[in-house]
């Protein structure tokens, strides 16, 4: 039973972060294209990609190419986007194109969020190791796995 149920979760996971995926292509960021999808009991209840707060215009590099301070994170738009509903991400699954950084790992960690599915490591694995140590379970699911 056990096999059925992973073979059938690992499924899922594959979908999220496909859609995951192709939701990162709404991020007006030229850099890097984000996107996270939060499933609870196999719903979605939130998505987000990177970008900049609601009423900025939507450039999220400066002249030089770097990245504005104040451009959100995948993560964080998908969890601030619950706690402006009614939707709880207390033991919700986080699918997310690249793995979280620091201060993101803290907002997933307080959003309540059990497990996180990622395709990219972000070059900063201290999110990553922080999560661990907290008990939340992470799966890595390269891209070339997304198709099989």
């Amino acid at each position: 039973m056990t096999e059925i149920k992973t073979a059938k979760q690992t499924k899922y996971d594959k979908a999220y972060l496909r859609m995951a995926l192709e939701w990162a292509k709404l991020s007006y960021c030229n850099r890097k294209q984000v996107g996270a999808i939060i499933v609870k009991n196999r719903m979605i209840i939130s998505d987000g990609y990177n970008g900049t707060p609601s009423g900025f215009e939507n450039c999220c590099e400066d002249h030089d190419g770097n990245t504005q301070w104040y451009v959100l994170h995948a993560e964080a738009n998908a969890i601030l986007k619950c706690a402006a509903s009614t939707q709880s991400t207390e033991g919700g699954t986080l699918y997310i194109t690249m793995s979280p950084c620091k201060d993101c790992s803290k907002l997933i960690l307080q959003a309540g969020i059990k497990r996180i599915v990622y395709m990219e490591k972000y070059k900063d694995f201290s999110g990553l190791e922080f999560l661990d140590k907290a008990g939340i379970e992470i799966l890595h699911l390269p891209l070339e796995e997304l198709n099989n």
